[in-house]
């Protein structure tokens, strides 16, 4: 097998970790190229990975229906599970939909929930957090400083160990059918800031609705992707992490390879589900855990194995 072709397959394989958390991502990073593992297996792990970091998406926090009595609950969960690894996470990166309402008490208590992580947290807005009079602005005026965010949009980018962030925003100004919208100012914003890194700069984009077409017919997607990520092809290293779909969807495009997470509040139906809607999932009480997780991952040096491990909570 080619080295192009055994670099494929790594990138194939991954994401295809699952492993529930309350609805947490583990990464670490080395070398620039993502790899994963289990919670329980992150200790034999360290001595190779120079830094981490951790995603949580959709927490949801202010749900309270039968699908999942308290969102607060898992969220919890997940926080405990971030709080309880061997090696101290450099941050935290929220992908979105943080409160169910865009209500002041429900950010406070996503807030006094992660803090007990005693990590960083870099926030993007999902839709839920962008509903209050000011499209955003309790979001924006909360977490907006701590971001680092500079542009008037709240997008934002950082560098961490030779790695570029770059944070996206596409829930303010939702499309026909809700697809994602980035906007003009945004995207001449991404090309300026790409611009300035090398093509063997590892890129991670995160941003709370998926960059790529996975079903349209759900508003799941961003209108502008064709134009977003052409800009993205000369990096040898992409990650696109998006939330919103609160499940597993991956996909390999080139050297860009995007990956959706498990929501910490409760599932949504697959794409295309004959006579579903997207929206909560009814599962059985009893099933509901195992319809939540997280997926641990590391970067790892090119072409290493990549230990991949699926969990539940049941």
């Amino acid at each position: 097998m080619s080295e192009r072709e055994t670099d494929g397959e790594s990138r194939r394989g991954i994401l295809r970790c699952m492993a529930w958390a309350g609805g947490g991502l583990l990464w670490t990073v080395a070398g620039g190229v993502p790899a994963s593992i289990a919670l329980g297996a992150e200790a034999a792990a360290a001595k190779a990975k120079p830094f981490s970091f951790v995603q949580v998406s959709d927490s949801h926090i202010g749900f309270s229906k039968p699908f999942n009595p308290d969102a607060r609950v898992t969220f919890r969960e997940a926080i405990a599970k971030v709080k309880a690894l061997p090696q101290k996470p450099d941050f935290i990166i929220h992908t979105g939909d943080v409160s169910q309402l865009s209500k002041d008490d429900q950010f406070d208590d996503a807030d006094q929930i992660v803090k007990e992580a005693g990590a960083p947290v870099f926030h993007v807005p999902g839709e839920h957090d962008v509903l209050d009079e000011g499209n955003g602005k309790a979001f924006f005026d909360r977490y907006g400083k701590a971001n680092g965010a500079t542009a008037a949009g709240g997008w934002f980018s950082f560098d961490h160990a030779g790695v570029h962030f770059v944070a996206l925003i596409n829930v303010v100004n939702l499309k026909a059918g809700g697809l994602g919208s980035l906007g003009p100012e945004q995207l001449a914003w991404l090309k300026a800031d790409l611009a300035q890194r090398g093509s063997s700069t590892p890129i991670v984009v995160f941003a709370h609705i998926p960059l790529w077409a996975l079903y349209p017919e759900w508003g799941w997607g961003t209108e502008e992707s064709a134009q977003a990520l052409p800009l993205l092809k000369r990096f040898g290293s992409v990650t696109v992490l998006n939330g919103h779909i609160h499940q597993v969807q991956q996909k390999v495009e080139g050297n860009v390879a995007f990956y959706t997470a498990r929501s910490t509040a409760f599932p949504q139906p697959a794409p295309g589900t004959p006579n579903a809607n997207p929206g909560p999932l009814a599962v059985p009480a009893d099933q509901l855990r195992s319809m939540l997780g997280v997926r641990d991952v590391r970067f790892v040096a090119r072409n290493s194995p990549l230990p991949v491990t699926d969990q539940t909570l049941a």
